[in-house]
Parts: structure tokens; sequence; C-alpha cells
């Protein structure tokens, strides 16, 4: 008899930590449906940094738990998919930026002994005016540049005509004067060496720098 009721009593504790077992199961398998569906909001137009690293929360989150056998698979593959849609959104976002930035910080050229924007400079432009209006935390350097011919003076005045042109070009298309500083290198910072002209129109130049305001850049045509 006291045997017997020792069987009962080990049957009855297993019973109960069987039951337990599959409540916390049940309880990881709910949380990890919750976390499915919080990578699905995440990764629907993941486009920063914050939501990288949520993403990676997350995933941590997901594979600390442990899931019954009857629903491990499904929700596993739900998980993954979600988690792949939020990556392939970041690395999206990520092109944007960088073409973003390529464009906005792409140089113009000038024509020998000028200061006149031509159509190529002007279509530039025109893709940082863009830029900049959607971009309103951005600071800008412009700095101007000359080949070697003429004294050191002259093209110190001739890179700072080049770009004092630029960024007039974008102030009176409603860029504030605060948002662009100009300075002039003349023939100091050469972007090719050589004495020919395929050098010589490298260097006649003007460049831009993000200065500020550059971790979140924005496309113009979209968030």
């Amino acid at each position: 008899l006291e045997f017997r009721r020792h069987c009962d009593a080990v049957f009855e504790r297993s019973s109960q930590e069987r039951a337990t077992h599959e409540a916390a199961l049940g309880q990881q398998h709910a949380r990890a449906v919750a976390l499915c569906e919080l990578v699905e909001q995440v990764a629907h137009g993941a486009d920063s940094a914050t939501h990288a690293r949520r993403l990676t929360e997350l995933r941590d989150e997901f594979e600390s738990l442990e899931l019954p056998r009857s629903s491990a698979r499904d929700v596993r593959r739900r998980f993954a998919r979600a988690y792949e849609h939020g990556e392939d959104s970041l690395r999206r976002a990520r092109e944007a930026v960088e073409g973003v930035r390529s464009a906005l910080t792409a140089p113009i050229y000038f024509d020998y002994d000028s200061d006149a924007i031509g159509e190529a400079g002007r279509s530039a432009l025109d893709q940082k005016l863009a830029i900049l209006q959607a971009n309103t935390g951005v600071r800008l350097r412009i700095s101007g540049h000359a080949d070697e011919r003429g004294s050191d003076e002259y093209n110190l005045a001739l890179g700072q005509r080049r770009a004092a042109a630029a960024k007039r070009y974008l102030t009176q298309r409603g860029i504030p004067e605060a948002q662009i500083e100009i300075i002039s290198f003349g023939e100091e910072r050469p972007a090719a060496s050589g004495a020919d002209e395929s050098a010589y129109a490298q260097n006649r130049r003007d460049e831009f720098e993000i200065t500020s305001g550059g971790d979140a850049l924005r496309s113009p045509s979209g968030p």
C-alpha cells in the first residue's frame, strides 16, 4: 500500500510538472507569434539604424525561446521570412542613401578661366537642390578649385568665384544661405596630377562636402 501511494505521488508530481512545462511552452509559442508580428511590422519599410537594432533585438529574443515541436517549424519559417524581408528593406534603404550621398557630393566642372556653370553642372546642381530641400538639416561646404595655370592669388580668387557661383545657383532657388558655406583652395588640391588638358579639366571644379546632418539622408522622392 505504501508503495502504491508513493507511485501515485510520483505520477501526480510528474503530471503537474508536465502540465507546467506545456503551459510554459504555450506561453513561449504565444510570445514567438507576437515576435513574428513585431518583426513583420518593423520589416515593413525598415530604413534606419534604429530599425536595424530593433530587428536584431527581436531576433535574439526569438532565438532564446523554446518552442513546442508541433509549431516550431511553422513559426520559425514565418519569423525567418519576416526577418529576411526586413534585411532586404534595410539594404535597399542603405543603397538609396548612398545614391543620395553620391549625388549630393558629386563635383561639377568648369571651362578654362571661367566660373560659368555649364549644362552638366546645372543638371548636377538641380539634383543637389532637390536633396537639400528634402534634408533641411544638412549643411554643405562647397570648395572651389582651379588648375595650375595662373598665379596662386588668381586661382584662389577663381576658385572662390566658382564656389560662389554654385552657392548662388542653389540659394536663388530657395536653399537658405546658412545651409551652405564656401571656400577656395585654388590650385592647392588637384584632383589629378599632370600638365595636360585631361588633368586640367578634372582640376577645374567645385567639390561638395557634407559637414553636418548627413547621418540620415532622405531621398527627395520618398521617406
